[in-house]
């Protein structure tokens, strides 16, 4: 399976989409076509863990004040489900394999994934 969580609106998103070679892969927009608890599972079971999946730079992370909180992988999880922005992006998933946000790093070893 090869699948991709993006936002259309987010300039980072659409600049990787560019550059990486998106043949064959699933794409969903996660504000018109927000993600289900069963594909966050699925998010959840390759990468172990909802804070990794969690965008701490989303303006809301800020305005509901969560990094001076205690937030359990449960919260994560809800916030994640509840409000679309909270899910870090682009999330690629390649086979079993998953690559979490734009960092070049993670960008890097996706393109050598998918070649």
């Amino acid at each position: 399976m090869k699948k991709v969580y993006f936002l259309q609106t987010c300039d980072t998103c659409r600049r990787i989409l560019k550059e990486v070679n998106l043949d064959g892969f699933e794409k969903q927009e996660i504000k018109a076509n927000p993600v289900t608890v069963t594909q966050l599972e699925e998010m959840h079971k390759l990468s172990n863990s909802y804070e990794a999946l969690f965008n701490k730079r989303a303006k809301l992370y800020k305005a509901m004040d969560l990094k001076n909180q205690e937030i359990s992988e449960t919260d994560y999880r809800q916030y994640i489900l509840d409000e679309y922005t909270f899910l870090k992006r682009p999330v690629f998933i390649v086979e079993d394999e998953i690559f979490i946000g734009n960092s070049k790093k993670v960008i890097e070893k996706l393109k050598e994934r998918i070649g």
